[in-house]
């Protein structure tokens, strides 16, 4: 009997893993390092911006967002036209393909990296092509290079790089996109930008303002604390952004979202000094770490990575007994997110008897 099938490439979507839950343990709290989540509660202002959106829930959201594009377009000093928002980045990397990708089109991005990429490039149809990174966790821009050919519509360049931490500088990312095809899509995510602390780290306003094939990639999950919400927002050239806007879900950020969101720019001296005290305790934590042998990435994100190999499952499992999750990689390494102090020394602590062991 004939069944519905679906499409061949449904089958070839990856699963996407999500974070675990921390094991409760008696006596004791439990911390979440797996889904590099902020630690801080709402900022001011959000939960009651939050809770008046909830009251006319028996209403449909701003389909055109207007509220939160126009509070975007202030504070990035952008035209309205050139953003998109979207339910977190996450859905920008699902609309990108969509919009620019037909069936058998290649995108390409560095690999190990943010585990959706496979996931919307196979979604939309396209082709992923995984560019290994560089031992030290970063993009190998030049293989990245070469791996473009006629068929690539996109191109993407994580910066921090979700999982292993690294970022692109500036000097890099120019001369690299200088030598994309001027059809190829530069993806710039920068879901972790705010936590950045480095010599010639990348502006991304400007790029985008230098090159008309140059879409930026934000999130209100991270530094912004909003992951429950799903808010994220592309800033690109008009072009881009109208097809992105094209191909985006109706009504998908709900009223609540946005008003959260809004209200979460408008709170900005308190999110500075949260992501500065944050990038602070990270520095705090890699020196640790530094100090008990441990070489890692340079993180720029907020989290770091342990490049265990086959040694990271009984490392995510080591935390998990002191009521610690990590985000393991099978074989490959271990994400932890820089959360709370007790959370961060017990780290420290399983870490300091890897190196013993």
């Amino acid at each position: 009997m004939a069944t519905p099938q679906p499409r061949a490439n449904v089958a070839q979507i990856p699963a996407y893993v999500a974070g675990k839950p921390p094991t409760v343990l008696p006596g004791q709290a439990s911390y979440k390092l797996s889904s590099n989540e902020n630690p801080y509660p709402p900022l001011p202002g959000v939960v009651e911006a939050a809770s008046a959106a909830v009251a006319a829930m028996n209403r449909y959201p701003d389909m055109g967002s207007s509220a939160l594009y126009a509070a975007l377009a202030d504070r990035l000093a952008v035209p309205v036209t050139d953003l998109a928002v979207a339910t977190g980045s996450v859905a920008l990397l699902y609309q990108l393909p969509m919009a620019f990708c037909d069936p058998g089109d290649e995108v390409v991005y560095a690999w190990r990296s943010f585990e959706a990429y496979p996931i919307a490039a196979a979604a939309a149809g396209a082709t992923s092509v995984q560019v290994p990174l560089l031992p030290d966790g970063r993009h190998d821009l030049e293989a990245m290079l070469a791996a473009i050919t006629d068929r690539t519509k996109v191109v993407t360049v994580c910066t921090p790089n979700n999982p292993t931490g690294p970022s692109v500088t500036q000097t890099e990312l120019d001369a690299f996109i200088a030598r994309v095809p001027e059809h190829v899509v530069v993806v710039v995510d920068e879901a972790y930008v705010e936590f950045v602390r480095m010599d010639d780290a990348v502006d991304g306003l400007a790029t985008y303002r230098a090159h008309p094939n140059v879409a930026l990639f934000r999130t209100f999950s991270k530094a912004y604390g909003l992951a429950g919400f799903r808010v994220g927002y592309a800033v690109a050239q008009e072009p881009i952004a109208a097809a992105m806007r094209a191909v985006s879900l109706p009504f998908g950020v709900n009223a609540v979202a946005q008003a959260a969101a809004i209200a979460s720019l408008a709170a900005e001296d308190d999110l500075l000094e949260r992501v500065e005290a944050l990038a602070v305790e990270r520095g705090r934590v890699l020196a640790a770490l530094t100090e008990l042998g441990w070489d890692l990435p340079e993180p720029q994100g907020n989290f770091v990575w342990f490049a265990l190999g086959e040694r990271t499952a009984a490392f995510a499992a080591a935390t998990d007994a002191v009521g610690v999750t990590v985000r393991p990689f099978a074989g490959e390494g271990a994400r932890v997110t820089i959360g709370e102090s007790e959370a961060n020394d017990r780290l420290i602590e399983v870490a300091r008897a890897f190196v013993s062991a």
